[in-house]
């Protein structure tokens, strides 16, 4: 086989040779490996791919066999579109082929072949697409001519900004406000809003400061989040566009695939400012670049469905958000070392199970409930004792049933079908949705004092719990209205049944559906993680933070008390990572730097978790083990805290409450529950009962062992798991490279366009904008570690072998030298890494290198262009010799040249052109003398297509008042190559063919370059007909 290139990079269609048995080669390259592709198109219109060439130090840049494997495996898929089968054979052949380019040589190995075809079920033959990497290729194919258009992400981009339906609002858009926040004339909090409220007032959520994406909730479709939009930023440097959160996790996607590193989204924000919203855009916009096969498409689908899943049965409405997350998420997509998606994994925690047993008004309970009794039919309705909302205690409570331009039934569809979608079976679901009507009704059993200890009001409220659970009536009667105890009189232990009063017995109740609840929330986490496990070695990852944001209401308790902890946290990660991180690392690398202050809130953080001196949670989890769920336990917390921590800057007395000043303002917390919440008891009578079920999926929820005797054991409080999930956390995000999302809500009223100046300030100060803004336009835009840095753009130096030093610092100053670039204003060296200042230098370097690489490619297709022509020319003078050999006198120089094929300049006369057929290639032309029957000569044209012969004549008008002299052509034999019985020539050394013809009268022609027309006729009548061309030669 022969290698053949395509250039790269390059603005405009370029025609590239087919070589044989319709093979074409394509050059790729990334920042390590430049990596020449074949692919050949068989007749059966199957694709076999294969690498040609690659650096003889390929194994050295860490590509593995593997490696190149699964690369030219992505290719396929792509190609294809997802739809192929790939096969993978043997390695084969060992072959060498060397490049030169400019003054240096790489030498090129083909250290193997891997052959992989699949067949195209619903191939195009007239077009297909493919994208690797950064590179796009449109191809349009024809029988005897590929044409490729290499496309290089920057000029990608600006061909397709030319497109005004391409791109939302792309004309004028940077007139509105500043799209960067750190090019701020004024930095101050007020400049902050007004330039938000400008743009948001314009259509327009996104906003940077830095590589820091601001998302003002819009509380409306916008129209820019299509799958042109999606194209429009795949590919392209972030600051190319207009902000967007495309931007953003496209730049997040490219960089893991290059630096090899895993990488993390931190979306943060109050509650109702669009953080879930921001989440699923960029798990759609994951999905939509990262291509694969089938099975991959089955992975993205159960990634994106687990939204619709997760959202019903975690989220509710509040008063401030009516689709607000009531629990935190962290989902990690992985991906292969190629970068499509293999599997994802989901860490659910703060689920706010409270909200199963108790709304505030004006608010709901989980969706699921609402979409049950709207959406399930008559028969699942019947089996499961549902009716109206109202009707349930767990769901009328609050006074709203129904969410404006919500459809609860509709919504019901989504959810059954998205369960269907992560492989959740129609028996699973019924069994799912009989726990979820179990819970509201056992909200619905109602106690009545009898001697001063609680009963059942009325017994046949516990039919249908009993019912739904497999459990016996009398079984949760009694589980519900008593507690086992132990009691020990001297060495006697006895367990007795003590009696509950009705406020003992509403909150067994209670703890109970809750339980349910919670256990069956972690269940449908569980199910979707086995749906999308993966093998965990050579993967990357991208990980995206969801969790219900900052919150504070007339009433905070226990639940706003833990959200708002997590919340700190963040902002923690926040700071250590961009504001305390980023001057610090200007500190250790030498740069000269004026320090900017900033709001530290780990003094927040440790008043809340410290141990020594202890934190609130410290505080509690003492109280909550002293008083073993004896009365007065809120009471001694408080006094415990007062005295404690109650000369700490952030903490305020208060009677009944407390309150903190947090990052995000002061919040006052009413003790009552805290206690309760946060010892999160579940009594073993309660497990016991659970276990006594017929129905497996409840056995599975309740897997613990319960000791026969009561032992006394210092169970984990809520506020301790609470402390190790949100460390867990943090460990997980510092040990990702974060990309940051500030998400902004507008105005209370949840109306789309109502910007509220003073609400939008007051976020603007506690998420530290304006700090933010300082530290970045003091700092700088980019940096690199030096190796990283000179591997990447070691290609712009021209003579690249003699000039670059063996230094990576001398290296990198050759390099910014040879761009002219200023060390004052463009770039700063540090001790390990380079500092660049602004984007735009970036840029330049990232052009520049584009126009390297196309300026290579061009010099490789030249070389490759001379060896083909070269081959080619060899090759027909061989068939020309063996042909004439002995057989007619010629010239040695009529065998020994390069056969051109177009001599008279087709690329001057169209009209010639479209005398042939749409996807016939003119193999031959020129200018011949025809004689007729009478032997009279006359002037024509003889073309020789890849289907016939065609004799053509010119007419040539003459001038008229407009135009100078015009021709047109007229064919006047068309002799189909099938027709052509034979080639009869002359033994002497004259230009004379005579083609006879099948049923017609034959033809002659004196033709100068008749050895070459002669090699070509041979050659197209056997790909033809599958024949040998009879040619004889006689006195004519």
């Amino acid at each position: 086989m022969e290698v053949g290139f395509v250039a790269g990079s390059l603005p405009a269609c370029m025609p590239a040779y087919l070589l044989e048995n319709d093979t074409v080669a394509v050059f790729l390259c990334n920042d390590e490996l430049r990596i020449i592709f074949a692919a050949s198109i068989g007749p059966d219109k199957s694709i076999s791919l294969f690498v040609l060439a690659l650096p003889s130090n390929w194994q050295s840049t860490g590509y593995s066999l593997h490696t190149l494997s699964a690369l030219q495996q992505r290719l396929l898929l792509l190609f294809n579109g997802g739809g192929g089968v790939v096969s993978a054979s043997s390695i084969s052949s060992q072959l060498a082929y060397s490049i030169y380019i400019g003054q240096f040589a790489a030498q090129s190995t083909l250290a193997f072949a891997l052959p992989f075809t699949f067949g195209l079920a619903n191939f195009d033959p007239d077009l297909f697409t493919f994208v690797l990497f950064n590179f796009v290729l449109i191809t349009k194919v024809k029988p005897e001519l590929l044409t490729v258009t290499m496309l290089s992400s920057i000029q990608r981009t600006r061909q397709s900004a030319m497109d005004k339906h391409l791109h939302w609002q792309w004309h004028g858009i940077d007139q509105v406000g500043v799209h960067d926040m750190v090019l701020l004339a004024t930095v101050d909090e007020d400049a902050i809003v007004q330039n938000l409220r400008k743009r948001y007032m314009n259509s327009i959520m996104f906003t940077y400061i830095g590589p820091v994406l601001l998302s003002v909730n819009p509380f409306t479709q916008m129209p820019y989040f299509s799958e042109k939009q999606m194209d429009q930023y795949q590919g392209a440097n972030q600051y190319e566009n207009p902000p967007h959160i495309y931007a953003l996790t496209d730049d997040m996607y490219r960089n893991m695939l290059i630096d090899s590193e895993n990488h993390c989204v931190i979306i943060s924000g109050e509650s109702g400012s669009g953080k879930t919203v921001s989440a699923k855009y960029i798990m759609n916009y994951v999905a939509h670049i990262s291509g694969g096969g089938p099975e991959v498409e089955r992975i993205k689908q159960i990634i994106l469905e687990t939204n619709a899943v997760l959202e019903a049965f975690g989220n509710a409405k509040t008063i401030r958000n009516d689709n607000s997350s009531r629990f935190g998420k962290y989902v990690e997509i992985a991906f292969t070392t190629y970068g499509t998606q293999k599997g994802a994994q989901i860490s659910s925690f703060l689920l706010e199970k409270t909200r199963v047993v108790h709304q505030n008004l004006d608010e709901r309970n989980f969706h699921i409930f609402y979409q049950l009794c709207a959406g399930c039919d008559d028969q699942l309705k019947r089996n499961l004792g549902i009716t109206e909302p109202s009707y349930f205690n767990y769901l009328n409570q609050s006074g709203t049933c129904e969410i404006a331009d919500v459809n609860d039934g509709q919504l019901y569809k989504v959810t059954m079908k998205a369960m269907e979608i992560v492989g959740i079976d129609n028996s699973t679901k019924i069994e799912i949705l009989k726990i979820v009507s179990a819970i509201l009704h056992i909200g619905n059993i109602k106690f009545k004092e009898v001697n001063n200890y609680a009963d059942i009001e009325d017994p046949a409220d516990l039919e249908y719990p009993a019912y739904l659970l497999n459990v016996d009536p009398d079984a949760i009667r009694k589980k519900l209205i008593s507690r086992r105890m132990e009691s020990k009189w001297g060495t006697e232990n006895d367990v007795l049944d003590v009696k509950l009063n009705v406020d003992q017995a509403i909150y067994t109740r209670d703890a109970l559906a809750k339980a349910l609840y919670h256990r069956l929330f972690d269940h449908l986490v569980q199910l979707v993680n086995n749906a999308l496990t993966f093998d965990a070695n050579d993967c990357r990852k991208i990980g995206i933070l969801d969790i219900y944001g900052f919150e504070i209401f007339e009433k905070n308790g226990f639940e706003q008390f833990c959200i708002n902890f997590v919340n700190e946290k963040l902002q923690q990660v926040f700071i250590e990572l961009t504001l305390k991180a980023e001057q610090e690392e200007y500190k250790h690398e030498g740069v000269q730097w004026i320090p900017v202050d900033y709001f530290n809130n780990k003094i927040v953080c440790d008043l809340i978790e410290a141990n020594k001196p202890p934190g609130i949670f410290s505080i509690l989890n003492d109280v909550c083990a002293q008083t073993h769920g004896q009365s007065g336990g809120d009471d001694h917390f408080l006094q415990k805290m007062n005295s404690s921590v109650g000369n700490h800057q952030h903490y305020r007395r208060g009677s009944g409450r407390f309150l903190i000043v947090h990052y995000a303002g002061n919040v006052e917390y009413d003790v009552e529950g805290f206690c309760e919440k946060n010892r999160d008891t579940l009594f073993d009578d309660l497990i016991q009962l659970m276990q006594s079920s017929g129905n497996e999926l409840v056995l599975s929820l309740f897997p613990e062992k319960v000791p026969k005797k009561c032992v006394k054991t210092r169970t984990t409080t809520f506020g301790s798991k609470i402390r190790k999930q949100a460390n867990e956390l943090l460990t997980s995000l510092m040990g990702s490279v974060p990309h940051y999302i500030r998400c902004i809500k507008p105005n209370e009223q949840k109306r789309p366009f109502t910007f509220d100046d003073a609400r939008v300030k007051h976020q603007v100060k506690y998420l530290g904008l304006k700090e933010n803004i300082r530290v970045r336009r003091a700092g700088f835009a980019y940096r690199r570690p030096y190796d990283k840095f000179v591997k990447r753009y070691a290609i712009l130096i021209d003579d690249l072998q003699n000039n670059l030093p063996r230094n990576d610092i001398a290296k990198t100053k050759t390099i910014l030298k040879s761009m002219n670039f200023d060390t004052n204003d463009a770039f700063c060296m540090g001790r390990t890494k380079i500092f660049i200042k602004n984007p735009e230098t970036v840029f330049q370097l990232e052009e520049k290198r584009e126009e390297k690489y196309a300026h290579f490619a061009k010099i490789i297709q030249r070389a490759w262009r001379r060896c083909r022509m070269n081959k080619k020319t060899n090759d027909m003078a061989q068939r020309a010799s063996d042909i004439l050999y002995g057989h007619k006198q010629r010239r040695r120089a009529s065998i020994n040249r390069k056969f051109f094929g177009d001599y008279i300049g087709l690329d001057q006369k169209p009209e010639l052109k479209l005398l042939v057929g749409k996807r016939e290639k003119i193999w031959f032309a020129d200018s011949v003398c025809k004689y007729d029957r009478r032997f009279k000569a006359c002037s024509r044209y003889l073309l020789l297509t890849s289907k016939a012969v065609l004799i053509v004549q010119q007419h040539i008008h003459g001038k008229t008042k407009r135009h100078s002299n015009q021709s047109d052509y007229v064919v006047k034999r068309h002799v189909e190559l099938e027709k052509i019985v034979s080639v009869m020539l002359s033994p002497n050394q004259d230009d004379f063919i005579l083609l006879t013809v099948l049923n017609e009268h034959a033809t002659l022609v004196e033709c100068v370059f008749k050895t070459e027309f002669l090699v070509k006729l041979c050659k197209c009548y056997q790909d033809r007909t599958g024949k040998t061309m009879t040619i004889k030669f006689s006195e004519m």
